[in-house]
C-alpha cells in the first residue's frame, strides 16, 4: 500500500519537470517521448496553452458588429466576437447554467448567443440577458454575476490573441522581436489591409510540436517538396533553391523565430522598379487594364507571392510566406491544422484571385506542398514509437551562430535555431512555479 502511495506522490510531484528534463539545451536534442507521452500532453495544455498568449483569429474575420468565429485555446472552446460598439471579446463557449456550448458555427454573424439546452441568452459582450422562467430564480441567482466568462484579449497588426491569465505581460511585450517581422509580413496586402480570404482544415496523426518544428525547417524543403519544385518554371524553381543562399534563422525570444529563405523578399516595398517576372505579366496586364498606375501595379505584383520568410509565433500560429498556419492540439497523437489564405481588403479582384491560386498550388488540400508535409509529420510520429526512449536532434548549426543587428542569435537558413528557441520557451513554461 505504501508503494502505491509513493508512486502517486512521484507522479504528482512534477510531470512538467519530467518533460523539461527531456529538453537537453546543451546538446540540442529532445526526447522522443515528448511526442507520445499522454501525461506530458495533458500537462502541456495547462502549462503552455492555458498560461500564455494564444492566437485565436484575425480582425478581418470579425470585421462587422455581430461577427464571430469560434476557436480553441488548447482544448477549450472560445468565441471571438465583435460587439455592437465594435469592441472585440473572447468568450468561453460555455453556458453558465449547465455548461453546453452556446455557439457551434465556425463563423458568421449574430445578434446574441443562446444556449440550445435551456435557452439562456447572452449579449455579444457575454452579459446574461434573458432566461426562461426567470421568476424561479428570484433570490437564487444574480444575472449580473453570470456572464459568459471573458478572457483577456489583445491584438497586434490585426492578429488577435487571448489568454486565461490577467497577470501576464502585455501582448506587445510577449511578441517582442517578432513585431518587426509581423509588420513586414502585413505588407503583402500590396498597399491594402490584409484580410482572410478563406481557410481549410485537416488533422494529422501526430503531436503538435512536430508541426511547430516544421515552420522554421528549411532543411527538408528540397527533399519533401520535390513535387512542388518540379511544378515550377525554371526561374521560380531557382528562387526556391535557397539552402546555400544568404538566408538565416533568427531566435526572436519567447519561443518565436523567423526563417528568412529569400532575403530579397523581406520587405515587399523595396525594389519596386525591378522588372516584373514573366510569370506575373498576365496579372500586371490585367491590373493595367483596370486603370491602376504603374507604381500600384508593381506594388501589387511584388506582394502577390508573399514574403521571403516564415515567422513562427509560439505556441500556435505562423505567418508562413503568404498564409497563416494555425495548429490546435487535439490529443497527444493528433493535431488540427488550419491553413488560412490571405489577400487584400478592397484590393483588385485579379490580385486576390491570384493569391488564392498560389495558395491552392502549395497549401491547398490538392496542392503540391501540404500533402507531402503531412505525410512527413505522420512518419515522425510513427517513428517516435520505435525502440527505447531515444533522442530527436535539433542541433544543426548549433556551433555556427552569429548575432544579428537586433542582438538576437541566428544561424544559417538550414540551421535548427528556431526549434531550439521554441524548446527553450517550452522548457521554461513546463517548469514555471517549480523549485529546481
Amino acid at each position: 500500500m505504501s508503494d502505491l502511495i509513493d508512486i502517486q506522490n512521484v507522479d504528482a510531484q512534477s510531470i512538467g519537470k519530467r518533460a523539461a528534463d527531456m529538453v537537453d539545451d546543451e546538446k540540442g536534442r529532445v526526447k522522443k517521448a515528448l511526442y507520445s507521452d499522454p501525461e506530458i500532453f495533458e500537462e502541456e495544455l495547462d502549462r503552455v496553452f492555458n498560461n500564455t498568449w494564444v492566437y485565436v483569429g484575425h480582425e478581418s474575420e470579425v470585421a462587422e458588429a455581430g461577427a464571430y468565429k469560434t476557436a480553441f485555446i488548447g482544448r477549450q472552446p472560445v468565441i471571438l466576437v465583435r460587439d455592437r460598439k465594435k469592441n472585440l471579446h473572447v468568450l468561453l463557449n460555455r453556458c453558465r447554467h449547465r455548461g453546453a456550448t452556446v455557439c457551434e458555427g465556425r463563423k458568421g454573424k449574430t445578434k446574441s448567443f443562446t444556449c440550445p439546452y435551456h435557452g439562456w441568452g447572452y449579449a455579444l459582450d457575454g452579459e446574461l440577458r434573458s432566461l426562461p422562467k426567470a421568476e424561479e430564480y428570484a433570490g437564487v441567482i444574480d444575472t449580473s454575476e453570470l456572464p459568459l466568462e471573458r478572457l483577456r484579449c489583445e491584438s497586434y497588426a490585426g492578429l488577435v490573441f487571448a489568454t486565461f491569465r490577467d497577470d501576464i505581460e502585455p501582448l506587445a511585450d510577449f511578441l517582442g522581436g517578432a513585431k518587426k517581422w509581423i509588420d513586414l509580413f502585413m505588407k503583402q496586402g500590396g498597399g491594402y489591409p490584409v484580410k482572410v480570404l478563406g481557410e481549410h482544415r485537416f488533422n494529422f496523426p501526430g503531436n503538435w510540436k512536430i508541426q511547430l518544428e516544421n515552420t522554421t525547417d528549411a532543411y527538408h524543403f528540397p527533399i519533401i517538396h520535390k513535387s512542388f519544385i518540379s511544378s515550377l518554371d525554371e526561374a521560380t524553381a531557382d528562387i526556391f533553391d535557397f539552402l546555400d543562399g544568404e538566408g538565416f534563422v533568427e531566435d526572436l525570444g519567447n519561443g518565436h523565430s523567423v526563417m528568412v529563405m529569400i532575403p530579397e523578399l523581406i520587405d515587399l516595398e523595396d525594389n519596386l522598379d525591378e522588372p516584373i517576372p514573366a510569370r506575373f505579366e498576365t496579372l500586371a496586364d490585367e491590373l493595367r487594364a483596370e486603370g491602376h498606375s504603374d507604381e500600384e501595379v508593381r506594388r501589387l505584383v511584388r506582394a502577390v507571392h508573399g514574403t521571403g520568410f516564415n515567422l513562427n509565433l509560439f505556441p500556435n500560429v505562423s505567418c508562413s510566406m503568404a498564409f497563416f498556419r494555425v495548429l490546435r492540439p487535439v490529443s497527444v497523437g493528433e493535431t488540427e491544422i488550419q491553413h488560412v489564405a490571405l489577400g487584400g481588403e478592397g484590393a483588385p479582384t485579379a490580385f486576390n484571385r491570384k493569391r488564392m491560386r498560389l495558395h491552392e498550388h502549395f497549401q491547398g488540400p490538392m496542392g503540391f506542398g501540404t500533402p507531402d508535409d503531412g505525410e512527413a509529420w505522420e512518419r515522425v510520429q510513427k517513428g517516435s514509437m520505435a525502440g527505447p526512449d531515444g533522442w530527436i536532434l535539433v542541433n544543426r548549426g548549433q556551433n555556427n551562430l552569429h548575432t544579428t543587428p537586433d542582438g538576437n542569435v541566428a544561424g544559417a537558413v538550414c540551421s535548427e535555431t528556431g526549434m531550439r528557441g521554441a524548446y527553450r520557451q517550452y522548457k521554461k513554461m513546463m517548469t514555471d512555479g517549480e523549485e529546481n
